[in-house]
């Protein structure tokens, strides 16, 4: 389950909290507006998903095959980058958030073995 071949996983929220912090200053509304937004702004992504996969499929007559599987990839980063942003706008502490969540549904989903062992593999 623990696939990492060929990847060298480094923490996310560094970055994350850059980017939230960036968007923050630049945005120019109200704190409160800011956070509705960022929610709003998850269903823009996954529309950009289904259109992605909608063109990867070639399921509109009119465009044909209009997106490529990478492009599906990239559409569905951007969903996850943009709720970790949205995460972060939400609480200070979005990383254990998040990694308490995961260890839920993994528990739920995998039973045991959904307990993974930091720094075993």
């Amino acid at each position: 389950m623990d696939d990492t071949r060929g990847t060298s996983w480094n923490s996310p929220w560094p970055t994350v909290t850059a980017l939230h912090a960036w968007l923050t200053e630049q945005s120019p509304v109200p704190p409160e507006q800011q956070t509705l937004l960022r929610m709003l702004k998850l269903s823009e992504e996954v529309g950009e998903v289904a259109q992605a996969v909608i063109g990867a499929t070639g399921q509109n007559p009119r465009k044909g095959v209009s997106h490529s599987w990478q492009d599906v990839q990239s559409e569905l980063c951007d969903v996850i980058v943009t709720a970790m942003v949205a995460l972060t706008t939400l609480t200070p502490d979005p990383g254990r958030v998040f990694d308490a969540h995961l260890a839920k549904v993994a528990t739920r989903s995998l039973g045991d073995a959904g307990q993974v062992v930091p720094g075993a593999g």
